[in-house]
């Protein structure tokens, strides 16, 4: 599996967590492409067709941002909109990407209990990036589970160096994609049932 990692945080340097994570993906450059956008377009001139051949030879996709003011940051968005677009999708675009699984990777200031109905937030996390599963939805995307770290504000080194190992099993993990498991599920029902 072929992981294309698009990291998206504008002051990477002063980043406690997003650097340390990609130093730990960094570690895989046989199995993870790590693109990051702020250091790669300082101007915001996105070489559209770069990343369009980037996505096309990748088979998961993680987008890797800070929370910022409930939503993602602003160059990831520009990324979505130049590089996604619409004659693109239904082109050679949409061949490329549609079944292409999409993980979400979040750093999240705040504790857990803050993005809950009822905690300081009231939001959950999912909620707040709904719009990214809408966008994997219209694309012919897979979404898959994100891996989120609360928190980052005030964690401990031992705590970050912990969540960038899991980070990289988050995502280089085959069992992401619940429709993988279900079928390896049916098939050792289904060999079962024929030996019986």
């Amino acid at each position: 599996m072929r992981i294309l990692v698009l990291a998206a945080h504008p002051s990477i340097e002063q980043s406690r967590v997003n650097k340390r994570w990609l130093a730990e993906l960094r570690k895989h450059p046989d199995q993870i492409t790590v693109q990051e956008l702020y250091a790669t377009y300082p101007d915001h001139a996105i070489d559209v067709e770069n990343e369009q051949n980037l996505l096309a030879e990748h088979d998961r996709v993680v987008l890797q941002f800070p929370i910022q003011w409930y939503s993602m940051p602003a160059l990831l968005k520009q990324w979505l909109d130049d590089v996604v677009t619409t004659s693109w999708l239904f082109g050679t675009g949409g061949k490329a990407i549609a079944g292409t699984e999409l993980v979400l990777a979040l750093s999240i200031g705040g504790d857990e209990s803050s993005y809950q109905s009822g905690g300081l937030i009231g939001y959950t996390i999912s909620e707040l990036v709904r719009p990214l599963q809408v966008f994997a939805n219209q694309t012919g995307m897979i979404f898959l589970p994100h891996y989120k770290f609360y928190g980052a504000i005030k964690a401990t080194d031992e705590q970050i160096d912990n969540s960038a190992r899991g980070y990289l099993a988050h995502i280089t993990s085959p069992d992401l994609n619940p429709q993988i498991v279900r079928k390896r599920m049916l098939d050792a029902m289904m060999k079962a049932s024929s030996a019986q």
